[in-house]
């Protein structure tokens, strides 16, 4: 046991002295990504907007450029067309493309086609999974730093990455921001995006995606506090041509109240109250 403590005595330094200085490189380097957004956009400005082109260019790039460490600007770019700073505005000295999303048509079957794009690169570089889903609950909580065309693309987009399973449906938590659910902007969006995403699959599918992640029982707070009614949801989505998701909000209230009635029911017997005490 003493010749094992003599051991181990010299290597500590070595070891906490090398990781400090890896530590302190990759913090050099995780800053500066303007060369690695320079590489992408002069990328994309070669391949232009045929997005088979773009995906093949995205897929070489990746041996070469370090995306684990630029994901966050690789996306940024793929999405905004450049760096966003804080709040959602691109950064104005920034060189920019048109090759993103937000510069394309604002219709389900462009965006199906940029939903590609990211398929392709998500499914060729399987770890940019976390950063995609850390980009996208970013990108709906600066909703407010973009226009409208742009927010429904977003929506249209996350939509179609939902039903294929690329995004997880826990993203939707960055839409119940106070700011956003306050000022209307979380409703509108997920009008979009639930229609893009039932489009795609149906209401079946889009409640299991919510089941899973406990949000089956959270959409009416889309809405502000005095507005969490399922009179004011089912309204407001029917309205917008969801009829199917009114209808599904209904239903687990449904469900919701009568589990609670039989919880009732069930503490009244086990407490033996006499039978014509229980109330329902």
């Amino acid at each position: 046991s003493v010749s094992f403590m003599n051991n181990q005595k010299p290597q500590k330094p070595t070891l906490s002295g090398q990781r400090f200085k890896t530590r302190k490189r990759d913090e050099k380097e995780r800053f500066d990504p303007t060369q690695f957004q320079d590489c992408i956009i002069q990328g994309l400005t070669e391949t232009g907007t045929d997005l088979e082109a773009v995906a093949k260019f995205l897929d070489a790039s990746g041996a070469k450029l370090d995306y684990r460490r630029y994901a966050e600007t690789l996306f940024d770019i793929l999405v905004a067309g450049g760096m966003l700073a804080p709040g959602g505005t691109l950064a104005d000295d920034m060189t920019r493309t048109n090759v993103c999303v937000f510069a394309a048509q604002e219709d389900l079957e462009t965006m199906q086609a940029f939903a590609q794009v990211f398929n392709k690169l998500i499914r060729r570089y399987k770890y940019l999974e976390k950063g995609f889903e850390d980009e996208v609950k970013k990108l709906l909580l600066f909703l407010k730093g973009f226009s409208e065309s742009e927010r429904n693309k977003l929506a249209m987009l996350t939509g179609i990455l939902l039903a294929n399973g690329t995004l997880n449906a826990s993203i939707l938590n960055s839409l119940y921001n106070e700011n956003l659910v306050k000022e209307g902007v979380s409703a509108a969006f997920a009008v979009k995006l639930f229609k893009s995403w039932i489009n795609e699959k149906d209401i079946n599918a889009v409640a299991v995606s919510l089941r899973k992640v406990n949000m089956d029982n959270r959409l009416m707070e889309l809405f502000p506090a005095n507005k969490q009614s399922v009179e004011h949801f089912s309204k407001y989505f029917t309205e917008a041509g969801l009829k199917e998701l009114s209808e599904y909000v209904r239903n687990q209230q449904s469900i919701g109240a009568r589990k609670e009635l039989q919880k009732e029911l069930q503490e009244q017997m086990s407490r033996g109250d006499p039978f014509k005490d229980v109330s329902i």
